[in-house]
């Protein structure tokens, strides 16, 4: 659900296009017991993403061991990790035909490692059933655990995507027991590590940010080296979830977007409707330097 019964922009439309792919896709998933964010998090792309063969898988379960209060994931105890779960991921995978594969996960701060061993076994089963598929994570922070982050990006995942979610000053009501500088932190400590490697980070808008902490949280992500960044709408899940502050207008997103690739980013996605794994795979395709894997 999004937004309850509150009454979007006129120029706000959420549109669920109807397509065979769409249920061949649920069927995959449901047949190897995956959980995809798409989902999950009550995506408003769902419908266009799995029309189009491709999809954001989740692992780790589908209960978060944190509460923040913009997110439609469920709260709780979670349970244990499956073991079998990275190699469903790769079947599955392999039947869907992906070219790029998104892999994302609820907070698992109850594990050692934050489920970092998970992610990293996950990139491996996908790597050897699907070659020539390129992969994207989106991981949690791992409580800044550097051990952790660095079990993520030895595993050579061609994008490695950590949000920032808001600008800092909303942290404590946004995000309960994250903090910004030990996100920043984590997208630098990668790019130390290989180069190379792609990092990603995303947030929204709408939740009472200044255009002036926009800016500088623009600026703080470019200063970790950060390639890739997403700006979208926050959407309240439910009532129970923060109001939207302001529905910010296309024109302003695409003047973020612009001032995101003047500050160098390599790529931007800002708009509505815009989501961390957003058309990911097709800028990696249109890459001038890219031909096939990265």
């Amino acid at each position: 659900m999004i937004e309850g019964k509150e009454r979007l922009p006129d120029w706000f439309r959420v549109r669920y296009p109807l397509a065979a792919g769409t249920q061949e896709v649920r069927e995959i998933l449901a047949r190897h017991r995956l959980n995809t964010v798409c989902q999950s998090a009550a995506c408003p792309n769902l419908g266009q993403c799995f029309c189009e063969g491709t999809a954001a898988f989740m692992i780790l379960g589908r209960t978060c061991t944190r509460n923040c209060r913009f997110c439609a994931i469920s709260t709780g105890e979670p349970e244990a990790p499956e073991a079998t779960e990275p190699e469903r991921i790769a079947q599955a995978t392999r039947e869907l035909g992906l070219r790029h594969l998104a892999v994302t996960s609820v907070t698992r701060d109850d594990l050692p490692d934050g489920g970092a061993g998970h992610f990293a076994e996950t990139i491996l089963a996908v790597r050897s059933a699907c070659p020539d598929t390129t992969i994207e994570v989106l991981t949690p922070d791992f409580q800044g655990d550097r051990a952790a982050i660095t079990r993520v990006a030895e595993a050579k995942p061609d994008v490695y995507n950590h949000n920032v979610e808001t600008v800092p000053r909303l942290y404590p009501t946004v995000r309960p027991g994250a903090d910004c500088r030990r996100s920043l932190a984590l997208l630098r400590q990668v790019k130390e590590m290989d180069g190379s490697m792609l990092t990603k980070s995303g947030f929204m808008l709408g939740l009472g940010e200044k255009e002036s902490e926009i800016e500088q949280l623009l600026a703080d992500l470019r200063g970790t080296g950060c390639d890739m960044v997403t700006i979208g709408q926050y959407l309240r899940p439910t009532r129970q979830h923060l109001p939207v502050v302001e529905y910010v207008p296309p024109e302003r997103f695409a003047d973020w977007e612009r001032t995101a690739l003047a500050m160098g980013f390599r790529h931007a996605a800002a708009g509505p409707l815009v989501r961390s794994s957003y058309h990911a795979g097709k800028y990696l395709e249109n890459r001038p330097e890219s031909s096939g894997q990265i």
